[in-house]
């Protein structure tokens, strides 16, 4: 091979080792624990600190929401959708979508995990805590 060709090869392949590594891309690498059945699906960032109705929230959704997304709003392998993930931007899924997922349930839209269920046993201001919660983690993931 040419030196100034395998100089070009190197330098170019160096270029883009470079680039890749400086640009975040759209969406976090997945843990290992992705491929576990029950494992996260995306890896979450958590807040320093949450707002008071947000750790309400976080304790609801602990509580009633967490069996399925997963701890954090990370998803369950095989059992539900990460909640902290660009689908459920304010401006794709707004408030009131969460609020008409727990109250009507929801088909299956974009995920593989089948429909949700409606959930009871959650007022209107539990569901708000909730999505305070979500929200705050989804900004501290970039996620607006």
């Amino acid at each position: 091979m040419n030196t100034s060709l395998s100089i070009a090869l190197v330098a170019a392949i160096g270029a883009a080792a470079i680039y890749a590594l400086s640009h975040d891309t759209d969406e976090a690498a997945p843990p290992a624990s992705a491929q576990v059945a029950g494992g996260p699906i995306v890896s979450v960032r958590i807040a320093d600190t949450f707002t008071a109705s947000a750790q309400v929230g976080k304790q609801i959704f602990d509580a009633a929401c967490a069996n399925c997304h997963g701890q954090n709003a990370a998803g369950r392998n095989g059992m539900g959708p990460p909640l902290v993930h660009k689908i459920y931007e304010p401006s794709h899924h707004a408030d009131a979508a969460f609020m008409r997922a727990v109250q009507y349930g929801v088909q299956a839209h974009h995920w593989n995990f089948g429909n949700m269920p409606k959930q009871g046993g959650l007022t209107d201001g539990d569901v708000k805590s909730v999505i305070h919660y979500i929200r705050e983690l989804q900004r501290t993931n970039g996620i607006e």
